[in-house]
Protein backbone atom coordinates (compact mmCIF):
# COMPACT_ATOMS: atom_id res chain seq x y z
CA UNK A 1 0.00 0.00 0.00
CA UNK A 2 1.19 3.77 -0.85
CA UNK A 3 2.50 5.62 1.92
CA UNK A 4 3.23 9.22 1.82
CA UNK A 5 4.99 11.55 4.58
CA UNK A 6 3.11 12.72 6.97
CA UNK A 7 2.35 13.39 10.74
CA UNK A 8 1.26 10.66 12.88
CA UNK A 9 1.52 9.22 16.73
CA UNK A 10 4.35 7.94 18.17
CA UNK A 11 4.33 5.61 21.65
CA UNK A 12 7.03 5.02 23.47
CA UNK A 13 6.24 1.71 25.20
CA UNK A 14 8.71 1.96 27.94
CA UNK A 15 6.77 4.89 29.35
CA UNK A 16 3.67 4.04 28.61
CA UNK A 17 1.40 2.58 31.70
CA UNK A 18 -1.91 1.18 30.30
CA UNK A 19 -3.91 3.94 31.73
CA UNK A 20 -6.01 4.52 28.28
CA UNK A 21 -5.97 8.49 28.71
CA UNK A 22 -4.73 8.26 25.12
CA UNK A 23 -7.65 6.12 23.52
CA UNK A 24 -10.79 8.13 25.32
CA UNK A 25 -9.19 11.22 23.76
CA UNK A 26 -8.65 10.03 20.27
CA UNK A 27 -12.04 10.60 18.52
CA UNK A 28 -11.14 8.09 15.25
CA UNK A 29 -10.59 5.21 17.75
CA UNK A 30 -6.84 4.54 16.02
CA UNK A 31 -5.35 3.66 19.36
CA UNK A 32 -5.98 0.49 21.50
CA UNK A 33 -4.49 -0.99 24.81
CA UNK A 34 -3.15 -4.47 23.75
CA UNK A 35 -1.29 -6.21 26.57
CA UNK A 36 -1.04 -3.40 29.07
CA UNK A 37 0.23 -0.84 26.33
CA UNK A 38 -1.66 1.78 24.20
CA UNK A 39 -0.95 0.41 20.33
CA UNK A 40 -1.90 2.80 17.39
CA UNK A 41 -4.63 0.13 15.00
CA UNK A 42 -4.06 1.14 12.14
CA UNK A 43 -2.05 4.35 10.42
CA UNK A 44 -5.27 5.44 8.26
CA UNK A 45 -7.09 5.96 11.35
CA UNK A 46 -4.63 8.73 12.94
CA UNK A 47 -5.11 12.33 11.53
CA UNK A 48 -2.18 12.95 13.52
CA UNK A 49 -3.46 16.04 14.94
CA UNK A 50 -2.14 14.88 18.47
CA UNK A 51 -5.71 15.17 20.81
CA UNK A 52 -4.04 12.11 22.64
CA UNK A 53 -1.02 13.81 23.63
CA UNK A 54 -2.36 14.52 27.06
CA UNK A 55 -1.06 11.22 28.20
CA UNK A 56 0.18 11.36 31.98
CA UNK A 57 3.44 9.55 31.64
CA UNK A 58 4.43 11.75 28.10
CA UNK A 59 4.76 8.69 26.30
CA UNK A 60 2.65 10.13 23.36
CA UNK A 61 4.35 12.17 20.69
CA UNK A 62 3.95 12.97 16.97
CA UNK A 63 6.25 12.43 14.70
CA UNK A 64 6.70 13.39 10.96
CA UNK A 65 7.27 9.78 8.61
CA UNK A 66 6.16 7.34 5.76
CA UNK A 67 2.77 6.26 6.57
CA UNK A 68 -0.77 5.29 5.27
CA UNK A 69 -2.86 8.15 4.38
CA UNK A 70 -5.26 8.96 6.77
CA UNK A 71 -8.90 7.35 5.43
CA UNK A 72 -12.29 9.22 6.99
CA UNK A 73 -14.51 6.85 5.58
CA UNK A 74 -12.14 3.82 7.31
CA UNK A 75 -12.48 5.44 10.53
CA UNK A 76 -16.48 6.00 10.28
CA UNK A 77 -16.15 2.31 9.83
CA UNK A 78 -14.29 1.47 12.38
CA UNK A 79 -16.16 3.59 14.49
CA UNK A 80 -19.38 1.70 13.89
CA UNK A 81 -18.20 -1.71 13.80
CA UNK A 82 -17.81 -2.30 10.59
CA UNK A 83 -14.88 -4.43 10.76
CA UNK A 84 -14.73 -8.12 12.76
CA UNK A 85 -13.20 -8.32 16.08
CA UNK A 86 -12.45 -4.59 16.46
CA UNK A 87 -14.36 -2.76 19.94
CA UNK A 88 -17.76 -3.17 21.26
CA UNK A 89 -19.33 0.55 22.29
CA UNK A 90 -17.41 0.85 25.30
CA UNK A 91 -13.74 0.22 23.94
CA UNK A 92 -13.56 -3.19 25.54
CA UNK A 93 -12.49 -6.12 23.09
CA UNK A 94 -15.52 -8.16 22.21
CA UNK A 95 -13.20 -11.41 23.00
CA UNK A 96 -13.52 -10.59 26.80
CA UNK A 97 -17.44 -11.27 26.74
CA UNK A 98 -18.48 -13.78 29.31
CA UNK A 99 -20.69 -15.90 31.05
CA UNK A 100 -20.36 -17.24 34.30
CA UNK A 101 -21.94 -20.27 36.02
CA UNK A 102 -22.43 -19.53 39.96
CA UNK A 103 -24.07 -21.21 42.44
CA UNK A 104 -27.81 -19.37 43.26
CA UNK A 105 -27.89 -16.62 46.07
CA UNK A 106 -29.89 -17.22 49.15
CA UNK A 107 -32.07 -14.85 49.93
CA UNK A 108 -32.35 -13.43 53.79
CA UNK A 109 -36.10 -12.80 54.41
CA UNK A 110 -37.62 -11.14 57.12
CA UNK A 111 -41.41 -10.97 58.31
CA UNK A 112 -41.25 -7.03 58.08
CA UNK A 113 -39.36 -7.24 54.44
CA UNK A 114 -40.30 -10.62 52.80
CA UNK A 115 -39.03 -9.67 49.43
CA UNK A 116 -35.48 -7.87 50.02
CA UNK A 117 -32.40 -9.61 51.14
CA UNK A 118 -30.34 -6.01 52.06
CA UNK A 119 -31.26 -3.01 52.90
CA UNK A 120 -30.03 -0.16 50.63
CA UNK A 121 -27.55 1.97 52.08
CA UNK A 122 -27.70 4.49 48.89
CA UNK A 123 -27.69 8.38 51.25
CA UNK A 124 -29.10 10.58 47.82
CA UNK A 125 -30.21 10.96 44.94
CA UNK A 126 -29.11 11.70 41.81
CA UNK A 127 -25.71 9.72 41.27
CA UNK A 128 -24.62 10.20 38.07
CA UNK A 129 -21.93 12.65 37.47
CA UNK A 130 -23.88 14.74 34.86
CA UNK A 131 -26.96 15.61 37.11
CA UNK A 132 -24.95 16.13 40.47
CA UNK A 133 -24.38 19.96 41.28
CA UNK A 134 -20.88 21.02 42.73
CA UNK A 135 -22.94 22.45 46.04
CA UNK A 136 -24.51 19.72 46.29
CA UNK A 137 -24.95 19.79 50.26
CA UNK A 138 -24.69 15.45 50.17
CA UNK A 139 -20.85 15.97 49.09
CA UNK A 140 -19.49 18.16 52.03
CA UNK A 141 -17.27 16.76 53.96
CA UNK A 142 -18.32 13.32 52.33
CA UNK A 143 -16.08 10.21 51.20
CA UNK A 144 -16.86 10.49 47.20
CA UNK A 145 -17.01 7.10 45.75
CA UNK A 146 -16.57 7.67 41.85
CA UNK A 147 -17.78 4.45 40.28
CA UNK A 148 -18.10 3.46 37.44
CA UNK A 149 -21.53 1.82 35.56
CA UNK A 150 -20.79 -1.39 35.71
CA UNK A 151 -19.06 -2.24 38.96
CA UNK A 152 -22.42 -1.81 41.05
CA UNK A 153 -23.65 -5.03 38.32
CA UNK A 154 -20.27 -6.90 38.62
CA UNK A 155 -19.56 -6.59 42.51
CA UNK A 156 -21.96 -8.27 44.89
CA UNK A 157 -20.24 -6.35 48.05
CA UNK A 158 -20.87 -2.93 46.28
CA UNK A 159 -22.96 -1.25 48.97
CA UNK A 160 -21.98 -3.11 51.61
CA UNK A 161 -18.09 -2.65 51.10
CA UNK A 162 -18.26 1.13 49.42
CA UNK A 163 -21.62 2.99 50.68
CA UNK A 164 -22.15 3.82 54.28
CA UNK A 165 -23.19 7.25 56.42
CA UNK A 166 -20.87 9.46 55.23
CA UNK A 167 -20.11 8.49 51.34
CA UNK A 168 -21.35 10.29 48.25
CA UNK A 169 -22.04 8.02 45.15
CA UNK A 170 -21.26 9.49 41.89
CA UNK A 171 -21.41 7.39 38.77
CA UNK A 172 -19.81 7.80 35.29
CA UNK A 173 -18.52 6.20 32.30
CA UNK A 174 -15.48 7.51 30.85
CA UNK A 175 -16.48 5.90 27.05
CA UNK A 176 -19.90 6.06 27.01
CA UNK A 177 -20.17 9.28 27.88
CA UNK A 178 -19.03 12.91 27.53
CA UNK A 179 -15.86 12.86 28.86
CA UNK A 180 -14.73 16.47 28.86
CA UNK A 181 -17.57 17.41 30.21
CA UNK A 182 -17.38 15.03 33.37
CA UNK A 183 -14.07 15.77 33.97
CA UNK A 184 -14.64 19.37 33.94
CA UNK A 185 -18.06 18.67 36.71
CA UNK A 186 -15.74 17.09 38.60
CA UNK A 187 -12.36 19.65 38.37
CA UNK A 188 -15.88 21.98 39.63
CA UNK A 189 -16.72 19.34 42.71
CA UNK A 190 -13.36 18.96 43.90
CA UNK A 191 -12.72 23.40 44.10
CA UNK A 192 -16.09 23.71 45.39
CA UNK A 193 -17.69 20.75 47.55
CA UNK A 194 -15.35 20.27 50.87
CA UNK A 195 -15.39 16.48 50.23
CA UNK A 196 -13.32 14.67 52.47
CA UNK A 197 -11.44 11.96 50.41
CA UNK A 198 -12.13 10.76 47.19
CA UNK A 199 -11.93 6.79 46.07
CA UNK A 200 -12.36 5.65 42.29
CA UNK A 201 -13.89 2.09 41.93
CA UNK A 202 -13.43 0.79 38.29
CA UNK A 203 -13.60 -2.49 35.97
CA UNK A 204 -10.54 -3.89 35.09
CA UNK A 205 -11.04 -3.14 31.41
CA UNK A 206 -8.80 -0.71 29.56
CA UNK A 207 -11.42 1.96 28.83
CA UNK A 208 -12.76 1.90 32.67
CA UNK A 209 -9.02 3.06 33.74
CA UNK A 210 -10.15 6.41 32.48
CA UNK A 211 -11.81 7.26 35.25
CA UNK A 212 -8.37 7.01 37.52
CA UNK A 213 -7.16 9.98 35.01
CA UNK A 214 -9.97 11.89 35.84
CA UNK A 215 -9.74 11.41 39.47
CA UNK A 216 -6.28 12.31 39.38
CA UNK A 217 -6.39 15.31 36.98
CA UNK A 218 -9.02 16.98 38.85
CA UNK A 219 -6.60 17.00 42.32
CA UNK A 220 -4.30 18.34 40.52
CA UNK A 221 -6.38 21.18 38.29
CA UNK A 222 -8.54 21.79 41.66
CA UNK A 223 -5.63 21.74 43.97
CA UNK A 224 -7.52 20.08 46.54
CA UNK A 225 -5.11 17.34 47.38
CA UNK A 226 -7.60 14.75 49.18
CA UNK A 227 -6.63 11.37 50.22
CA UNK A 228 -6.96 9.26 46.98
CA UNK A 229 -8.13 5.37 46.21
CA UNK A 230 -8.33 3.10 43.26
CA UNK A 231 -10.03 0.15 43.11
CA UNK A 232 -9.92 -2.57 40.46
CA UNK A 233 -12.97 -5.30 40.13
CA UNK A 234 -12.25 -8.34 37.97
CA UNK A 235 -14.97 -9.01 35.01
CA UNK A 236 -15.72 -11.70 37.17
CA UNK A 237 -16.92 -9.07 39.90
CA UNK A 238 -13.73 -10.32 42.18
CA UNK A 239 -12.01 -7.33 43.79
CA UNK A 240 -8.55 -7.15 42.57
CA UNK A 241 -6.53 -3.89 44.10
CA UNK A 242 -7.43 -1.58 46.81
Amino acid sequence: MEKTMRKIVKIDEEKCDGCGACVISCAEGALKIIDGKAKLVSEKYCDGLGNCLDCPQGAITIEEREAEDFDESAVEAHLHGEEVEEKMPCGCPSANIARFVREPATAIKTEARPQAAVASRLGHWPVQLALVPPTAPFLKGADVVLSAHCVPFAYAGFHQDFLDESTALLVACPKLDDFQAHQKKLDEILKQSGIKSLTVVHMEVPCCSGLVHMAKQAILTSGNVVPFRDITISIRGERKTG
